[in-house]
């Protein structure tokens, strides 16, 4: 695990660190200024000379400042120098079958490549993971298992995993027990198996526009339509047009990742969170909640999930382990609420049990109290990458560039000049050994030709600053 990821939270040079972090984001601190010296702030602050240098160092690890020879420490960044944020999208006027799976399929099979910078994928890097940890409670598993965990688990999933699934819902305000949870295979059949028990086909289905390409391909398989919600970049999908669409287009369910959004990183604030659950409640609408990136946020605290002020069992929450612990485990669960049986049915139908043992390993992970120390790690490290993914974004990119700025999850959305077709620019940037999502797998109807995606789940280095600046060439020397 990288220094970074190592750092914990609760020391006091992390305290020094956030208030001047705050400073700078308040412009306090501008770009240029001199910061105290080291013996100067550990005489102000009342800390050792070794806590105020590794209050700096976690600021320049985020590229907030920089040291200068002989000089000192000076302020490096400033959200005044970042570029602007994407706009919203315009709304459809129709609820539309799914057709973009062939670009999907071209796109990844593209990103095959070997010795390829995927900056495509959604996922953490292997080094930030608790592999030891991890091994070990493999091993532990195995031990403790009279089979050897060759049996077939029960049909809803190990017990003790739900327990602890049960445990980590306090996190978000949730109170489920055991016997509320389905384990399943990864978050996508979590999806797919609460999708099918509330629609049929030819009904409509709401989700986020842009939204995760997975979800489209989950409707066509249950030959569903799709009715596309604008979704703003900061605060997430747009009520007001929601509840305008719902008889319009007789939408039957709703599928929403209202944490952190995959691919804008948006996330709804808690009492729009409400105010979405209120106003599906009152029509009997089902919502599916996607909350695979809940865990990863950047704050101080979590944010509440749509479940968390469920009251009449109308939303089926849907998460899994593979964002942020074992993304190869694909251990999955949903608390499908008043649907809990027909999940069941189905699960039995399709996949019958989920993984030995993966499920008893991540059980045993995380009743040893391991997982919340990991995230704390994680999420350091994650906030740490994404803001020198940003930087390098808006100092490689033409001006007339805009880019989100997720508070949470693993991707920054970036939209370019209406000229240039992102496709095309994935194409081009294979040839230099870049992958990248091109936003039209992110719109069941190809919409965002000139977005893209690109994940900073890999931690900082020479080569992905190397990378981001030659995609900023490739964008800035971009002929049809």
């Amino acid at each position: 695990m990288s220094e970074i990821a190592a750092i914990r939270p609760d020391h006091k040079y992390a305290e020094v660190a956030d208030r001047i972090e705050t400073l700078i984001e308040k412009k306090v601190f501008k770009v240029g200024d001199k910061l105290l010296s080291v013996r100067a702030l550990s005489k102000e602050q009342g800390i050792s000379l070794s806590t105020a240098f590794q209050a700096y160092y976690v600021l320049e690890a985020k590229g907030l400042i920089e040291a200068r020879p002989q000089s000192g420490y000076y302020v490096k960044y400033s959200p005044e120098h970042m570029l602007d944020m994407p706009h919203v999208c315009e709304p459809l006027d129709d609820a539309l079958p799914v057709s973009v799976d062939d670009m999907i399929n071209s796109v990844y099979v593209d990103l095959n490549a070997r010795n390829l910078l995927n900056f495509s994928m959604a996922a953490p890097s292997m080094e930030l993971l608790p592999t030891a940890k991890l091994n070990k409670a493999v091993q532990h598993a195995l031990r403790e298992s009279k089979t050897s965990c060759l049996h077939y688990e029960h049909i809803q999933g190990n017990v003790e995993l739900r327990k602890q699934i049960a445990r980590q819902a306090f996190n978000w305000g949730g109170t489920p027990s055991e016997d509320d949870i389905v384990v399943t295979a990864g978050a996508v059949e979590a999806l797919s198996l609460c999708i099918k028990a509330i629609t049929k086909p030819g009904d409509a289905v709401a989700i986020e526009s842009p939204t995760y390409f997975a979800i489209f391909q989950v409707m066509e398989s249950h030959g569903l339509k799709v009715v596309e919600i604008p979704t703003d970049p900061v605060f997430g999908l747009d009520l007001d047009y929601l509840e305008q669409a719902i008889p319009r287009f007789d939408i039957k369910a709703c599928l929403f990742v209202n944490n952190f959004n995959n691919p804008l990183g948006s996330c709804m604030p808690d009492e729009r969170k409400k105010k979405l659950v209120d106003m599906l409640a009152k029509k009997d609408i089902p919502l599916i909640e996607d909350d695979i990136y809940g865990e990863l946020y950047f704050g101080k605290t979590r944010p509440k999930t749509c479940k968390t002020f469920d009251k009449k069992g109308l939303v089926l929450h849907c998460a899994s382990f593979s964002k942020s612990l074992a993304p190869g485990y694909r251990i999955g669960w949903t608390i499908p609420g008043k649907f809990k049986s027909q999940v069941i049915r189905l699960k039995r139908m399709h996949t019958v049990s989920t993984n030995t043992l993966a499920q008893a390993a991540v059980a045993d992970f995380l009743s040893k109290g391991r997982f919340e120390l990991h995230l704390r790690h994680l999420r350091k490290a994650l906030h740490t990458q994404s803001l020198r993914y940003l930087q390098a974004v808006s100092e490689y990119f033409p001006e007339d560039t805009r880019v989100t700025r997720p508070q949470g999850g693993f991707t920054l959305w970036i939209e370019m000049n209406k000229k240039i077709n992102a496709y095309k620019l994935h194409k081009r940037a294979l040839k230099h050994n870049i992958g990248i999502a091109p936003g039209q797998i992110f719109s069941s109807q190809g919409r965002f030709e000139n977005c893209f995606r690109i994940s900073y789940g890999e931690p900082w280095s020479e080569k992905i600053e190397h990378g981001i600046k030659t995609l900023g060439n490739l964008v800035r020397d971009f002929r049809p």
